[in-house]
């Protein structure tokens, strides 16, 4: 079943309260998002910590071909 971009900000959200969140349906389908997170608790991390903290907060909607959310282009970042 397909994710709305409401729902992936919603998940995101509740993890980095003070984030700003910009989410796209790139397709259409509701299977392919691109994702960009902004948030203060990113600085000093690399950017796979970052992603993996972001894919955390999607608490398994990735995981496997199950999975409620198939595709996403992940996007983050520190505040300039």
């Amino acid at each position: 079943m397909a994710m709305e971009a409401h729902d992936i900000e919603a998940l995101i959200q509740a993890a980095f309260p003070d984030a700003k969140i910009t989410i796209t349906d790139l397709a259409g389908d509701g299977n392919h998002y691109a994702a960009e997170v902004i948030d203060e608790s990113f600085r000093g991390q690399n950017r796979v910590q970052q992603q993996r903290a972001v894919y955390a907060a999607l608490q398994g909607k990735m995981d496997g071909p199950a999975g409620a959310l198939h595709a996403l282009a992940l996007t983050t970042k520190a505040p300039a």
